[in-house]
């Protein structure tokens, strides 16, 4: 009896979760399925945010921009007004308003036809995107690989996935789905060493291309190309008018499970958003593809989030920028309109048009040259004026002594998360591995920072340039490994140029393993406040000191003990 009530109990609570779990299959098909993804969204939303899995097949599922979700979406640290007036996204899979939804992937390819953004998670809550990959069929990062080098030419083998055109005089051009590249930035990649870094670009100065043979060109120069036979070309222009994934105002959202093997024209950007779980994702060209890029520009960028960011176990290799960026905002104050309120200004020409601030936020002047907050206010209406200025209320008056001040900024401190940054791996990076500005408490452990051409780790802080906050309070690096990164693997450096105190406090770096290319500082740190240096082991290609791998400016509260040297 106790056996048939027991199985009774299972399969009622197995009906239970079914009837819970509402499913909405999208089955694949031939050409364009982004309007059947529409489709299965809208469905979602019928179901007024009870649990909905929206399930898509182990297929290809090709989207096209044509027939995307077409919304304006300024993006943090992508491209000014001059640069794309039009901040209109083309979406292939947009959530907006929606609440308690699963994108079960179950080994699903997305590709995008042209430039895309392949999600959008917007005013969402609940949202969950696991075991699917995102792909391109015409990634807007070309690649060919130098076979020979000559006095005024060089030998390319075009990659597959980038298809080109050459006119009658020999002009050249990489074309994709509604664009075209003729000049632009480039990166190379050394397959021997496998490292990339920012280089001399081949099509700006190319005289003509000659056809050899089917994808084998020959480019003619007026001087000797600065190439070698073997490294890989990685091409792109600097606009990034489209973003890999955009998630903003949204809480608890998890991505899980993904690959990411093209992210163009930016990467996957959190932007006011709470609880962010990124956990076993990759991020690398797919497995026989012969493509050594797969990002655009950054990988992860954070910009003004809060509660708890967390990146676990994902692998992160070929970006054209930093793999992850977690910080927030400084915005300029440019007038006290009132006793009670402040006009700001979004400075930086790449960072507008979002709101940043909300009814009960807690926020901080800071002077803009000691890093310093000088005042503390919370925030009773924020109203946005334009895409540039946002005019604040407070929740009280401020004195004469503040608002006589000049060169000011303002922080959202309330939009400052925790960071778990844990078990990932990092490589072909030309820059950094992870940026993280946060006042509240930062772990970074057990990752492997792989041959970055800049530090691993950098922690900044400024309010004059990139204008991204803030200062840091709490941070544990431990348990890192460092191998042949830039000098300093570890860099703590804010851009102050008044000391007025300490603008970082409370850093820890602790048996961490650095193994060194070169005699230059393992860590160098700048301006905290509370530094220990514990239980690391530095292997070094000749003899040096302790004194020469760690440098300090402007520090204090030291603790450098217990830290070895091997040759």
């Amino acid at each position: 009896m106790k056996k048939m009530f027991s199985c009774l109990l299972v399969c009622y609570a197995s009906l239970a979760f079914s009837a819970a779990q509402h499913v909405i299959r999208v089955v694949p098909g031939e050409g364009d399925m982004t309007p059947r993804i529409r489709e299965a969204v809208g469905k979602a939303r019928a179901c007024k945010d009870r649990p909905v899995v929206i399930e898509f097949a182990n297929a290809d599922y090709d989207l096209y921009r044509e027939s995307a979700t077409a919304h304006p979406y300024p993006v943090s640290n992508t491209t000014s007004e001059t640069e794309n007036p039009d901040p209109t996204k083309h979406i292939g899979l947009w959530l907006k308003n929606l609440r308690n939804v699963t994108i079960e992937g179950n080994g699903a390819r997305l590709v995008t036809h042209g430039e895309m953004t392949a999600f959008a998670i917007d005013s969402c809550e609940n949202i969950t995107l696991r075991n699917f990959t995102v792909a391109a069929a015409d990634p807007t990062v070309p690649e060919m690989t130098v076979t020979e080098v000559g006095e005024r030419h060089m030998n390319v083998r075009i990659h597959p996935l980038s298809r080109y055109e050459i006119d009658s005089a020999g002009r050249f051009a990489f074309v994709g789905r509604g664009w075209k590249l003729s000049g632009g930035i480039a990166q190379l990649y050394d397959p021997v060493r496998d490292i990339t870094w920012r280089s001399w670009s081949p099509l700006p100065e190319l005289r003509k291309a000659v056809e050899l043979e089917p994808g084998l060109l020959r480019f003619v120069y007026d001087t000797r190309p600065r190439a070698e036979a073997g490294q890989v070309f990685q091409m792109r222009d600097g606009i990034r008018d489209e973003v890999c994934g955009l998630i903003q105002y949204s809480k608890d959202i998890t991505l899980e499970q993904l690959h990411l093997a093209f992210l163009g024209n930016f990467g996957i950007v959190g932007q006011m958003s709470e609880n962010l779980i990124y956990r076993h994702l990759t991020f690398e060209p797919e497995p026989g593809s012969g493509r050594t890029c797969a990002g655009f520009a950054d990988f992860v960028q954070m910009s003004g989030c809060k509660g708890e960011i967390r990146i676990e176990y994902s692998r992160f290799s070929g970006a054209h920028d930093d793999p992850i960026n977690i910080h927030g905002t400084h915005l300029a104050v440019r007038q006290f309109t009132a006793p009670d309120q402040v006009l700001v200004r979004y400075m930086h020409p790449q960072t507008y048009g979002f709101q940043s601030f909300f009814p009960g936020n807690e926020i901080e002047f800071i002077d803009a040259h000691t890093l310093l907050p000088v005042a503390a206010c919370k925030v009773r209406q924020a109203e946005m004026k334009n895409d540039r200025e946002i005019l604040i209320t407070l929740a009280r008056p401020v004195g004469q002594d503040l608002s006589d001040k000049s060169e000011l900024v303002v922080e959202n401190t309330t939009y400052t998360p925790e960071v778990v940054i844990r078990g990932n791996y990092f490589s072909r990076v030309p820059t950094r591995g992870i940026l993280v500005t946060t006042r509240r408490r930062v772990l970074i452990e057990n990752n492997t920072f792989f041959r970055t051409r800049m530090s691993g780790i950098l922690i900044a802080d400024d309010a004059r340039s990139w204008f991204e906050s803030g200062m840091v309070r709490d941070v544990t690096i431990r348990g890192n490994r460092f191998v042949e990164c830039a000098s300093p693997a570890i860099l703590i450096a804010p851009e102050n140029d008044r000391n007025g105190g300490y603008v970082h406090r409370n850093i820890r770096i602790e048996n961490n393993r650095f193994r060194l290319s070169d005699a230059g500082a393992a860590v160098s740190a700048k301006s905290v406040g509370g530094l220990q240096i514990r239980g690391n082991l530095f292997s070094t290609p000749q003899n040096t000191s302790i004194d020469r791998l760690i440098r300090t400016e402007a520090c204090d509260g030291i603790t450098i003990e217990d830290n070895r040297i091997e040759n």
